[in-house]
């Protein structure tokens, strides 16, 4: 059993999670996830590893509540509580190297999984950007995190609310146009701001590469939910990745999968939400 050490919640929606998994934290590289089971008749669901403490044998995880296992796991677990399964780490890690000048992206809840990244590319020597982005200032979190974790960092927010006004591309598109040195961009969030970075950067010739966040079901390359086209030739990226060159990423496949189970999800929040009131009627 998989304790739950820590909780709190970041933002509306965004919660933070400790959990006790010695192995999981001792083996955990920058880039790879988790695939966790709330229950035993639970589904399974994958889950970015934002940071991990070998010491404590603890991993964190921070996922905002959108579809019906997120939102249990963040209403119904506190801490002391324990979950069904906890596999990891899965993926391949990022590849780190003293690249130079590397500018990372984090949008919305990839802000959390940037952050074991720049300290991995910090520690080998690169001169790390970190912009990131918030729709407003009180969905911010970990701000002060990725400050010590690089070697600059700007922030945006899309009504100005905090740091700069605008979006993560439009401060790239100014440390670009300003004539500075650019060896590697890294970029992780909603799949629409990961393709929007891909676009503006392929002209430059900067490669560029975002963590793609896909409908998975086993995380092990077995079933195929996870496919995605890169470069004309199929991929999974539980295994293949989730890093990829987002030059090569097949975008308008990846949105069109990323769609097939809409209606199912819907109906599974909203049957649990319809259980919750039954039960809440039956206690009163």
């Amino acid at each position: 059993m998989y304790t739950i050490t820590r909780k709190k919640v970041l933002a509306s929606g965004v919660i933070e999670m400790g959990i006790l998994a010695p192995r999981i934290a001792k083996a955990h590289k920058p880039g790879q996830f988790l695939m966790v089971m709330n229950r035993e008749e639970s589904e399974r669901i994958p889950l970015t590893i934002a940071d991990s403490d070998p010491a404590k044998g603890e991993v964190t995880i921070v996922f905002l509540e959108v579809g019906r296992s997120t939102i249990e796991l963040g209403e119904d677990f506190k801490e002391g509580d324990s979950l069904f399964a906890v596999v990891g780490p899965l993926g391949t890690p990022t590849h780190i190297e003293p690249f130079g000048t590397v500018v990372v992206m984090g949008g919305g809840l990839g802000v959390a999984p940037i952050y074991p990244i720049c300290k991995g590319l910090k520690a080998a020597g690169n001169t790390v950007v970190t912009i990131i982005g918030y729709r407003r200032k009180d969905l911010m979190f970990w701000h002060d995190k990725l400050a010590g974790a690089s070697t600059e960092t700007i922030v945006t927010t899309d009504d100005g609310s905090f740091g700069t006004k605008g979006f993560v591309t439009d401060a790239l598109k100014t440390i670009h146009d300003g004539g500075r040195a650019i060896d590697r961009i890294i970029a992780i969030g909603p799949p629409v701001m990961m393709r929007a970075v891909s676009n503006l950067t392929q002209p430059w010739g900067i490669p560029t590469w975002v963590s793609l966040n896909t409908i998975m079901v086993d995380g092990t390359g077995m079933c195929g939910g996870c496919r995605v086209e890169i470069g004309k030739e199929s991929k999974f990226v539980c295994v293949d990745g989730p890093d990829f060159d987002a030059h090569l990423v097949n975008w308008d496949e990846m949105f069109a999968r990323m769609k097939v189970y809409t209606a199912e999800e819907r109906a599974a929040i909203l049957a649990n939400h319809e259980c919750k009131l039954h039960l809440d009627n039956i206690k009163r």
